[in-house]
């Protein structure tokens, strides 16, 4: 504070005192009068101004002639003036020695500015009131930081508070709770009042306590300034949850530890999710993986199949020759080795793209539902997943585990397409369709699963080809071109078919299409077998000769008349000529010209009278799969036995 004497030959003498004279008065003044960051005035007993230096000048706004003879409450505020704080002031000043305060004040131009106020009295040596000395001081911008930095802890604090995902919290440097937020409470299960106080290890395992792990956690943080782990934790109830824990040392300007803070995430569901995700990419690789192997050993099994027909047809023949004991056990080992022939190309078959599935009936909204975190996880985090599923039970007999599989093969190719992010929306809808409206699915009701995005969509030379094994159009190692044929494989063999509707821009829309089945439906069995003996007309349809000759003996030996055909074209020659043919039994596979399928149902819409008879070196259910329509169809895998084609050909009859 600046001597009184020295504050007092500031100005020209006061009212109702003398002049004093005082040494370096002049040096006094100008060192006041100077001053710009504070502003020093003298005000009389009363309160009116009586000097005024640069600083409040700039303060204020005021000139000294504007302000000299004026009362200093021209510088509060309304409020504060009907409050008489400006008296208060002085009486407190004068009663106390000292004033000090804070609060806004105002501009010559009416603006507001906060205020740092001291006021001292100035007496004489005789203890009368002279004036009062008076040092205002600008802290605005003080004020402001200090409000900004206290809003900015109050959100902060509502910010660690109103999280419930995390678990943050501090605890001091011996491990003890010192705060705890919602999200701890939600997760651990403890309330503040139960958990303040406490040491954080009661979080741990007793495992993990034995081995002092709370403990090394501390200690490693402190020295490394960050810990980051994940392992078991314990709630309150005893339960235990997968925990990410990250745990950062807390230290003051002078760099001494003061606490720690300590975020926890439960990360159980994450954690499960992505081994889900893991199991489900495993199972589409290794879809991906049959598909390629199963083009090449598809089409070597069918042809083995074939050799091992001939080889069965044959020791069949010589069977009913054949009466000795020594004959009939060879042949007995010869048939062994062809039922294990015929074993080994069921197993190279199921590599294939029509190997058997395990079909049964399933509500498609509930596959779907349940299976939705799996594909959730499928994209980025820039990429929104919806369901939108259509009420009601949609039920369509299927492979639970291939219709997943095919379900994460789209999306993932979704989100490929959109790498930058984006939206995918899975919807299920019931559709009426007509006959051979979409490819070639029947007339009937079926269930709609279509996979929208808004990705980077295709060309049209590119959606054409999509559905072809190993055309794709990602980058080398990126992508094998089997995805969307698996789809296609699995549909056709589910007994329904995909659309793609996409162009360049606008993203990709694709539509499987599923038959409905009634809920709990019964499956057919057998048909009962009829009379033992017939006299019937057979026409016999194989590209294989020798099986075709060797066939024909064996249709023979077991009382049928036989007609022969090379190919289907040549079997509806056949059936032109011969108006007697009760069965037409038929390979399917047949490379040239029309297949069994397309045969057979030609001779079934041209002679509905003619029973239908087909054979394959596929799995029956695959090749059920594939049929659109069976009834009227009876089914025989090769290679067979004479037994097998006898009891086939009377369920035919």
């Amino acid at each position: 504070m600046l001597h009184q004497s020295a504050l007092l030959d500031l100005n020209e003498p006061m009212h109702n005192s003398s002049p004093v004279p005082l040494v370096d008065s002049d040096r006094f003044r100008l060192l006041v009068a100077s001053i710009t960051d504070y502003a020093i005035f003298m005000l009389t007993p009363d309160g009116t101004v009586d000097s005024w230096n640069a600083g409040a000048q700039r303060f204020k706004g005021y000139r000294e002639e504007e302000i000299l003879g004026r009362h200093f409450s021209t510088f509060y505020t309304e409020e504060d003036r009907a409050a008489g704080i400006p008296a208060r002031s002085l009486r407190m000043a004068e009663e106390e020695g000292r004033f000090e305060a804070e609060g806004w004040r105002m501009r010559k131009d009416g603006t507001c500015f906060w205020a740092n106020v001291i006021i001292d009295p100035i007496k004489d040596e005789n203890g009368r009131l002279l004036g009062f000395a008076k040092i205002t001081r600008d802290i605005t911008e003080r004020k402001m930081t200090q409000e900004a930095l206290q809003k900015s802890e109050q959100q902060f604090r509502l910010l660690v508070q109103g999280v419930t995902d995390y678990a943050i919290y501090m605890l001091d440097t011996n491990g003890m709770i010192t705060s705890w937020n919602a999200g701890a409470q939600h997760i651990k299960g403890y309330t503040v009042s139960e958990i303040i106080g406490n040491h954080f290890s009661r979080f741990y395992t007793v495992e993990d306590q034995a081995l002092g792990i709370p403990q090394r956690t501390l200690k490693i943080a402190s020295a490394e300034g960050r810990y980051e782990q994940e392992g078991w934790r314990v709630r309150k109830d005893g339960s235990r949850f997968l925990a990410n824990v990250v745990v950062d040392a807390i230290r003051d300007e002078l760099g001494q530890l003061i606490g720690f803070a300590k975020v926890t995430r439960d990360i159980t569901e994450k954690r499960a999710a992505a081994e889900q995700l893991e199991k489900a990419n495993t199972a589409l690789h290794q879809a991906q993986k049959m598909e390629a192997l199963g083009q090449l050993t598809g089409g070597v099994a069918h042809d083995f199949n074939n050799l091992l027909a001939i080889l069965s047809g044959g020791v069949d023949m010589l069977s009913l020759q054949l009466r000795g004991q020594q004959e009939t056990r060879m042949l007995d080992s010869m048939r062994r080795a062809i039922e294990r022939g015929a074993g080994l190309t069921q197993h190279l078959l199921s590599f294939a793209r029509q190997q058997p599935l395990k079909p049964e009936q399933c509500n498609v909204n509930t596959v779907l539902s349940n299976f939705e975190t799996v594909l959730q996880r499928a994209g980025n985090a820039g990429i929104q997943l919806e369901l939108a599923l259509a009420p009601g039970k949609h039920v369509a007999r299927i492979d639970p585990g291939q219709f997943q599989t095919s379900l994460l093969n789209l999306v993932v190719n979704a989100c490929d397409a959109m790498p930058h992010g984006g939206h995918i929306v899975i919807k299920t809808a019931a559709r009426q369709l007509q006959a051979h409206e979409i490819g070639s699915l029947a007339a009937g009701s079926y269930i709609v699963i279509s996979i929208r995005d808004n990705g980077s969509g295709m060309k049209e030379e590119v959606r054409q080809r999509a559905l072809e094994p190993f055309f794709t159009t990602k980058d080398v190692h990126k992508g094998t071109g089997l995805g969307l044929s698996q789809v296609y494989g699995f549909m056709t063999q589910s007994g329904g078919d995909l659309t793609i509707e996409s162009k360049p821009g606008q993203g990709t829309l694709i539509s499987l299409y599923l038959p409905v089945v009634e809920e709990d439906a019964a499956i057919a069995n057998d048909v009962e077998e009829t009379k033992d003996e017939y006299t019937e007309h057979v026409l016999l349809v194989e590209d294989e000769i020798d099986l075709l000759t060797l066939g024909a003996e064996l249709f023979r030996a077991i009382g049928y008349e036989v007609h022969t055909a090379s190919s289907a074209e040549e079997a509806v020659a056949q059936l032109a000529l011969h108006d007697n043919i009760d069965i037409l039994f038929s390979d399917v596979m047949m490379p040239n010209g029309l297949n069994g399928i397309e045969l057979a149902n030609l001779v079934r819409e041209r002679y509905p009278h003619i029973k239908i008879v087909l054979a394959s070196g596929y799995a029956m259910p695959a090749l059920q799969n594939n049929l659109q329509d069976l009834d009227g169809f009876t089914c025989i895998n090769k290679p067979y036995q004479l037994s097998d084609l006898a009891r086939v050909l009377r369920r035919a009859i």
